[in-house]
């Protein structure tokens, strides 16, 4: 077993680093002991610059079709999230990117002006500075469209909505326990400005941050701590990290 422990901690701090590893196998530890009533969760906040210039040649993907919806598109019923959290987005004046493929669901980018509810954990992020900044969220890709253009068509067609609107910059939160999802920001151009820790019971959570407030705890769901987040507020020697 312990043979076994050790193995598997290298494969995972090849991934993840050393810290964010031992972490990860703590998380599922706890869950494990807890039966899933506690959770455990690092969150990594990074800022991507509004690209200039087309991830794709003007002429590639067209196919895809990627158009900014409301709440009353046919393809809305489609989306591989709970009703009542898609409700809550376009309620909260959330924007969604949808791309489309011969009028099938392909997937879809989410960008909120203003402060975002998290809704894994009880959070207020809220990117900075007011205006030229916008937190983008699930960006998602269904599986059997992974390798085409989609990806691609879905952040050009969001960006060039971002500069016409006079955002520089997003800012949005990765899972520390997905290295894919942060190579994938990486490429982007994203670095980290931020990380917090969210531990959660049935109605407890505990939060710690490395920004302000730091330290948080809530025994309901009234309680909800904010997380200010600037854009440039570039933090360079965990990025050696991420750019490895």
């Amino acid at each position: 077993m312990i043979s076994y422990l050790l193995t598997r901690f290298k494969a995972i701090k090849i991934d993840m680093g050393w810290a964010d590893g031992l972490l990860y196998l703590t998380a599922r530890a706890i869950e494990s002991a807890s039966l899933g009533r506690i959770e455990l969760r690092k969150y990594y906040f990074v800022s991507q610059p509004v690209s200039e210039r087309l991830l794709l040649p003007a002429n590639r993907g067209l196919s895809i079709l990627v158009q900014l919806i409301d709440r009353h598109h046919h393809l809305v019923e489609k989306f591989p999230r709970p009703t009542p959290v898609i409700a809550r987005r376009f309620d909260s004046g959330a924007l969604c990117f949808l791309a489309s493929r011969n009028d099938h669901f392909i997937g879809f980018l989410w960008l909120q002006n203003g402060s975002y509810m998290e809704d894994e954990v009880r959070g207020r992020f809220t990117p900075l500075p007011e205006g030229t900044t916008m937190w983008d969220f699930d960006v998602h890709v269904e599986p059997g469209h992974r390798s085409t253009f989609a990806f691609a068509r879905l952040w050009d067609t969001a960006n060039d909505f971002l500069r016409r609107s006079g955002v520089k910059w997003t800012v949005s939160r990765i899972s520390a326990f997905n290295p894919g999802s942060i190579n994938s920001h990486v490429r982007l151009g994203a670095f980290p400005v931020a990380s917090a820790c969210f531990m959660n019971g049935r109605q407890w959570q505990i939060m710690l941050s490395g920004t302000p407030p730091y330290f948080h705890f809530s025994a309901g769901e009234q309680s909800v701590p904010e997380l200010r987040l600037p854009a440039m507020n570039s933090n360079r020697k965990w990025y050696s990290r991420f750019a490895a």
